[in-house]
């Protein structure tokens, strides 16, 4: 049997302008990252672009023109899975299971979490912008194998 490659993607959100040393370093190695929104000013899109690809979507804090080139709702493929991307969860407007999509990646509410639900993995990265009241600093990843997606959280030592 032939091993399966697998692809690193890192995870960021609610950065709120501010792009943290941490963060950076943490999301090294990625092959492209993901930016859950609130992303705060298009010189973070263009830092976060120096370390690998990005998509980004747009917050309920993103405004500007900037801000009106990022679509709401992000779908990409990676391997063989398929990813949902949205800033705030509440606003998910499909059944990602019967849709056939293997995780949901979002942001808002500024705390970090992974679970399933319905065979569909549900990751949010937190904030690695600005502290939120007693909120950790954080972001996150996802290793995807064909259709096989994992994820991981990891607080920032700030």
């Amino acid at each position: 049997m032939i091993p399966r490659r697998e692809h690193r993607i890192g995870l960021i959100s609610d950065t709120h302008g501010l792009l943290r040393p941490e963060a950076v370093e943490a999301l090294h190695g990625s092959e492209f990252i993901i930016h859950a929104g609130d992303v705060g000013g298009a010189d973070i899109i263009q830092r976060l672009s120096g370390i690998a690809p990005v998509t980004a979507v747009r917050g309920n804090n993103d405004h500007g023109r900037w801000a009106a080139a990022l679509n709401e709702i992000e779908v990409l493929e990676v391997d063989r899975a398929i990813l949902y991307v949205v800033h705030d969860l509440a606003q998910l407007d499909i059944d990602p299971a019967a849709g056939g999509f293997h995780a949901v990646v979002c942001g808002h509410s500024h705390r970090p979490a992974i679970r399933e639900r319905d065979g569909v993995l549900y990751v949010n990265p937190g904030s690695a912008g600005p502290r939120r009241f007693s909120l950790p600093v954080s972001v996150g990843s996802l290793v995807v194998a064909g259709a096989s997606v994992r994820a991981r959280l990891t607080t920032l030592d700030i």
